[in-house]
């Protein structure tokens, strides 16, 4: 058995897009990186439609424009065929993102090799066709891992971290007992690949083609060279029963063809590979980072593919989980806070989709089934917190926007539908709360049970100390600037507007000016206001008599 016994810092297991992207990030900050991958790339991957999100991070990376120029489709949104409307409907990224109004709809084996040879170039050692057989976390003095090669060779190697990019394999998830199944989201997929398929009309030629039937819904990619991947999503039960009936290419053929339009734009291809099946998907995990040990994207958790979320949180957790090991390397006492707060940033991230997915289901009316009804029932909140934050996030305009487009098609449940209209109704009497003009000599109060923390934030790629306004309503806590603390400092009930601006224009020197701090102050007090981490003490008191 070979040995890589102490070379590396940290050692990356699978170089899909969170294993590459982990990789080269740190490799970027002087890490000394390993990655074993089982397969040789290229190698066949679902998953190709991507989000604006992940474009920024290509950037980073340097690949954008090596993605461009392989000629894959740009993605302008989706075009569905679900909710209360018979006809097809559009939502589109510009509405929302100017500076990334488009994705890509990907070939994976292409995709992902621009990825995994852009680690190698940024001093990675990649090794492909190297299968991981055992892990080893927590032990003194290292972690380590096995792995035996695609020609008999057998191996290990230790580091000071173990990142877990290994996908849906979950190697080191499954080892430790973390995984956990999402009982919500018991489906099934059947996929695969056509030539020839007709395509939406423009502007629509490069949208993803999501359609509700009476069993599950269908997606329509349209991929390169003539190839669409398509792919049906049902009831993992009802799917198994189906294909022992009727044969995977037997089942997948006949669901198609119970669709409406995906059949007409079907019904000139040939299947040029597939079908495949993947089932029970949905799953998340009950801890994302150990001593000595991290997950990322799907080997940390997978929602339901709806809205293509995959590879966006695969690359996002990526950025987290090298800016977390870096930090951790440089600053020690940042490594237990930290791990937290990538836990949570990844927790509320995941949970937005899942919430997302949940209601969308739940919003479906066009289709009455066994598998549609089961997903309404199934719409119900299971995690109360999850569900008030993902309100949270679609009261007024989320930094996504497609939710408010998407949710509006659909016939909402009252409960969320009332929540959100009662969240946007207190934030709009809030925002009034501090009258630039006239309300100097209102009295600020800080909410019950709000309070000043230092923690580390995510921010601008990396993992920093940072003072937070933590409260009830956002737990999580929002980072402030040196001169929001300073504001929130002399916020104590008594003092009004004038005073506090007053006293932090005596102690402060720089560009502002009274009249300026006076701005910026008033601006502050609105925006806590609104998220309810400040009250005005007359609006307290006037709501406490009523």
């Amino acid at each position: 058995m070979s040995s890589d016994a102490g070379n590396y810092d940290a050692v990356v297991i699978g170089g899909g897009p969170g294993g590459s992207t982990t990789a080269t990030l740190l490799a970027r900050r002087g890490w000394r990186v390993a990655l074993l991958e089982r397969e040789r790339f290229p190698r066949p991957h679902v998953g190709e439609s991507l989000l604006p999100a992940s474009m920024p991070v290509l950037e980073e990376l340097g690949v954008l424009d090596r993605v461009d120029a392989a000629g894959f489709p740009r993605k302008w949104g989706a075009t569905m065929l679900w909710g209360r409307e018979p006809e097809p409907w559009s939502w589109y990224f510009s509405e929302t993102n100017r500076t990334y109004p488009h994705a890509y709809q990907v070939w994976r084996p292409t995709f992902d090799k621009i990825l995994l040879d852009n680690a190698r170039d940024a001093g990675v050692k990649v090794r492909e066709g190297h299968q991981v057989t055992g892990v080893d976390v927590g032990a003194s003095p290292g972690n380590s891992l096995s792995y035996r090669t695609d020609d008999g060779t057998s191996g290990y190697i230790e580091a000071d971290w173990i990142v877990d990019a290994s996908g849906q394999s979950a190697i080191l998830g499954r080892a430790l007992g973390l995984r956990r199944w999402d009982e919500r989201f018991r489906n099934m997929s059947v996929f695969g690949y056509f030539e020839g398929s007709e395509k939406l009309p423009e502007p629509d030629q490069g949208n993803i083609f999501v359609e509700s039937y009476s069993d599950g819904w269908v997606w329509n990619i349209p991929l390169w060279k003539g190839l669409n991947s398509v792919g049906i999503v049902i009831d993992s039960e009802q799917g198994a029963s189906g294909i022992a009936r009727h044969g995977v290419d037997g089942y997948f053929r006949r669901q198609l063809d119970s669709t409406s339009l995906s059949k007409k734009m079907l019904s000139s291809t040939r299947l040029a590979e597939g079908p495949k099946v993947i089932k029970d998907w949905s799953y998340t995990s009950s801890q994302t980072v150990g001593d000595g040990w991290i997950l990322v994207g799907d080997a940390a958790c997978f929602v339901d593919p709806l809205f293509s979320s995959g590879v966006h949180l695969a690359m996002m957790s990526a950025v987290m989980a090298a800016a977390y090991l870096d930090a951790s390397r440089s600053d020690p006492s940042m490594r237990g806070p930290a791990a937290r707060v990538y836990e949570e940033l990844y927790h509320t991230e995941y949970s937005h989709f899942r919430e997302l997915a949940a209601l969308f289901y739940a919003s479906n009316r066009t289709v009455e089934s066994y598998f549609w009804e089961s997903r309404r029932i199934l719409g119900e909140p299971e995690d109360e917190e999850a569900r008030q934050s993902f309100i949270r996030a679609v009261a007024g305009q989320s930094a996504r926007g497609y939710e408010r487009a998407v949710l509006a098609r659909g016939h909402l449940p009252e409960e969320f539908s009332r929540s959100v209209r009662a969240l946007e109704s207190e934030r709009h009497a809030k925002a009034s709360s501090f009258d630039p003009e006239t309300g100097l000599d209102d009295v600020p109060v800080l909410t019950d049970r709000s309070r000043i923390d230092r923690k580390p934030i995510f921010a601008d790629g990396q993992f920093q100390w940072s003072e937070v306004l933590v409260s009830p309503q956002r737990p999580e806590g929002v980072a402030i600037s040196p001169l929001v603390a300073a504001l929130i400092s002399e916020v104590d009930g008594d003092s009004s507007v004038r005073d506090i601006v007053g006293r932090i224009a005596a102690r402060t020197s720089g560009p502002l000016d009274e009249s300026g701090i006076s701005q910026v102050v008033m601006n502050a007090l609105g925006i806590l206001s609104v998220d309810g981490l400040i009250e005005n003490q007359a609006r307290r008191l006037s709501t406490r008599v009523n």
